[in-house]
């Protein structure tokens, strides 16, 4: 559930951008106050004596926002399946990067999935006419470190539904630079429309807010490797996404990509089932 919900991020975003329903910047104050609006709202009404203010974290606020600031800049350059891809290698990166700090060793079958999934990446962004632009590549790769930061805060939470709602809520005054920029931004004759604020909404309090609580639940389950690799899945769903509300066409390109980033997957998930602990 939760991975659908980030594709269905990428799909909403495409949408309200790829069409210039509304601009990035309030497309993403929109969905973060109305991701803080609904989870605040189920909260109150589940868990009344359970202060927000007592959960979440400043950090898990700042990457949140900064995830969600790039990502929504990042779409006006990419299409909705190379964006989830670039995005979710980005959280891989981080994700295991960290977990090699941590000194946690991967197996010979781990290394292979790793490369094999980041080698799908390297092969979308080769020279050719469907190339990303550089500016949405870097943007998404920056909104992937973030979310890789974020997930792996929420690996401690004892309460993912408060912690999300707290996080979403302290984004609100890391939003005012945005609010300042979009309403800057109306002097060039730029609005937003109805559709498009019906796009943020529902990527901020579906989408965001209640499939991040439900990621947030799914992580204590999770081991940090299984956790990051598992969200390559998001691009093919993401890639269906796109070519059946967006209208968007899967190239040869994107498809091998896509086939050696799920290998890489797949390949890390079953490792730890195919070599023993003195096998490493």
């Amino acid at each position: 559930m939760a991975l659908l919900a980030f594709a269905a991020n990428s799909v909403l975003c495409r949408l309200a951008l790829g069409s210039e329903l509304i601009d990035a910047g309030s497309f993403t104050v929109i969905r973060l106050l109305s991701g803080a609006i609904v989870l605040g709202l189920i909260v109150l009404f589940k868990q009344r004596k359970n202060s927000i203010s007592s959960h979440g974290s400043w950090k898990g606020a700042f990457y949140l926002f900064a995830y969600a600031a790039c990502f929504s800049f990042a779409y006006r350059y990419l299409d909705t399946a190379s964006g989830a891809l670039i995005l979710f290698a980005s959280v891989q990166l981080t994700m295991l990067g960290i977990s090699l700090l941590q000194r946690n060793r991967f197996n010979r079958y781990e290394w292979c999935g790793i490369l094999m999934a980041l080698s799908g990446l390297v092969y979308l962004l080769l020279p050719s006419a469907t190339t990303p632009a550089w500016q949405g590549f870097l943007l998404m790769a920056v909104a992937g470190v973030a979310w890789g930061g974020y997930s792996l805060l929420g690996r401690g939470s004892s309460n993912p539904l408060a912690d999300t709602c707290s996080n979403f809520v302290r984004t609100i005054p890391l939003c005012l630079p945005l609010i300042i920029w979009a309403l800057s931004d109306l002097s060039a004759n730029f609005s937003a429309s109805s559709e498009g604020v019906m796009y943020a909404v529902l990527s901020g309090a579906v989408a965001s807010g209640i499939g991040y609580s439900i990621w947030y639940t799914a992580l204590r389950g999770l081991s940090a490797t299984v956790a990051s690799v598992s969200q390559l899945s998001v691009p093919i769903i993401a890639a269906l996404g796109g070519v059946i509300f967006v209208g968007e066409s899967l190239s040869l390109q994107l498809l091998i990509a896509s086939v050696l980033t799920l290998g890489g997957v797949g390949l890390v998930i079953m490792a730890k089932k195919l070599v023993p602990p003195s096998g490493r």
